[in-house]
């Protein structure tokens, strides 16, 4: 009985140091017809977007909030993107006569993300809405590893 007592809270240490570690579902553990619920946050990484209301197209003002709800998930989804995949940033630098004359920095990120979770909508301000999303570290690993597979595929083409 000892035992399993001393047993019992070994495992719920462990899993305990392991918080940091993990993520937020219910772990439930029984012992002797009792249950333990230990709580785990789930990695994720998440992404915010805005989009201005007033420079979107349209004459409606309902349809200005709708487009511009749109245009900050699809930023949020850039930044995920961003994140997932990294980014990539060509620059040129032009230098006439030893001073710099042209000086040109292009970045682009590119990527495909599934199973992002809507976490908020919500207007900041009078003319803003901010649109954040995130995405578990488990798809994130999932969506690397079907990248890496698919470059090798190019790669042999």
């Amino acid at each position: 009985m000892c035992l399993g007592k001393i047993n019992l809270t070994m495992v719920a240490l462990i899993l305990s140091a392991g918080f940091g570690f993990s993520g937020c579902a219910p772990i439930e553990m029984r012992s002797e017809g009792s249950m333990i619920k230990i709580a785990q946050q789930e990695l994720v990484i998440s992404a915010t977007g805005y989009a201005v209301i007033s420079v979107q197209t349209s004459d409606n003002p309902a349809q200005q909030r709708l487009m511009a709800i749109r245009a900050s998930k699809m930023d949020a989804y850039r930044g995920l993107v961003e994140q997932v995949y990294g980014q990539y940033v060509d620059g040129s630098t032009t230098i006439s006569d030893l001073v710099m004359s042209d000086d040109v920095y292009r970045a682009k990120v590119q990527g495909v993300i599934y199973g992002a979770q809507l976490v908020s909508v919500s207007p900041v301000g009078e003319d803003t809405y901010e649109v954040t999303l995130s995405l578990r570290r488990s798809v994130v690993n999932d969506l690397r590893l079907l990248y890496l597979k698919h470059m090798k595929q190019l790669a042999r083409a």
